[in-house]
């Protein structure tokens, strides 16, 4: 029998993740931050023993404060999936490494393949490829790199919940017009990753985990306006200088997604279903309410 850690389970993606797994019947050794730190190899070690699928959703996420920070951001995306690696190399387990398009330039205008050359933008970005060329480096027969963009879900910040959230109490927002990318709903990439550690004999290497299809951050907003009942113009396109950051963006993160052919397994489908999906669970759903509600829209119109 398979028997999955999952590390980072408190996250966004790691708590559905868990719930994709029960949903299908699944249990899994479930490890948070304070559970386990990856940049301690020798909990690692110990943390990895016995298990037979390993699936890394732990990472420093702050893209802007690893500017100012990119030691402690390296330790743990570059420098903890190299001890993950280890321990999985050392005791035969598979590793599932969940990455970012942020490894990436973003200086396209065309989808970018898995076999695409590297070359971040900012600290973030370089300590998520430190942490892939360990996993690709140290598991090349039984090493998975997953590489996701601008994921959201019910769980924790991010931008849907943001939007929402802004749309209860202000009248317009205005959003950057100039990156485009492709949203990713949680538990649909939580479903892949599932799919891909029940699927012992696929390629090990790069798979790229974001759903079909483009937008901006300007297109998502309006989208998750119109589906959650809510006046899309109301948002207002503007662009990335308005918003000055510390960590610099990747201007296009549209990524291709090739290799899942490779593993007879299907890549996520478009984005606006899976929004469509997403704004049904509980916390979005109520954030949504919560927006008409303020809009005078009244609940559940």
């Amino acid at each position: 029998m398979t028997r999955i850690l999952v590390t980072g389970a408190g996250g966004m993606l790691g708590r559905d993740l868990l719930a994709v797994l029960a949903g299908a019947g699944r249990q899994a050794t479930a490890l948070d931050r304070a559970a386990l730190d990856v940049t301690d190899a020798a909990a690692v070690r110990d943390a990895v023993a016995g298990h037979s699928v390993v699936v890394n959703c732990a990472a420093w996420t702050d893209v802007d404060g690893a500017e100012s920070a990119e030691e402690a951001a390296t330790a743990v995306n570059g420098t903890g999936a190299r001890h993950l690696a280890l321990a999985c190399r050392d005791t035969g387990a598979r590793l599932l490494h969940v990455s970012t398009d942020y490894v990436l330039p973003g200086d396209t205008d065309r989808p970018c393949p898995e076999s695409a050359a590297t070359g971040p933008v900012n600290a973030y970005g370089r300590s998520k490829l430190a942490g892939e060329r360990a996993v690709l480096e140290l598991l090349p027969d039984t090493g998975y790199v997953v590489r996701t963009a601008w994921l959201y879900g019910d769980h924790g910040p991010n931008f849907v919940a943001t939007m929402l959230r802004l749309a209860a109490v202000r009248d317009t927002v205005d959003v950057v017009d100039d990156q485009h990318g492709q949203p990713t709903w949680a538990r649909a990439l939580a479903g892949r990753l599932l799919a891909l550690a029940d699927t012992p004999d696929a390629p090990a290497g790069i798979y790229h985990g974001t759903s079909a299809g483009r937008t901006t951050w300007h297109g998502l907003a309006r989208e998750t306006y119109r589906q959650a009942g809510l006046d899309p113009a109301r948002v207002r396109p503007t662009t990335s200088a308005a918003f000055p950051r510390p960590a610099a963006r990747p201007a296009y993160s549209v990524l291709g997604h090739d290799r899942w052919a490779g593993a007879a397994l299907d890549p996520l489908g478009p984005w606006q279903d899976d929004l469509a999906r997403a704004l049904a669970e509980p916390g979005l759903a109520a954030l949504a309410e919560t927006a008409r509600t303020a809009a005078g829209r009244g609940p559940g119109t």
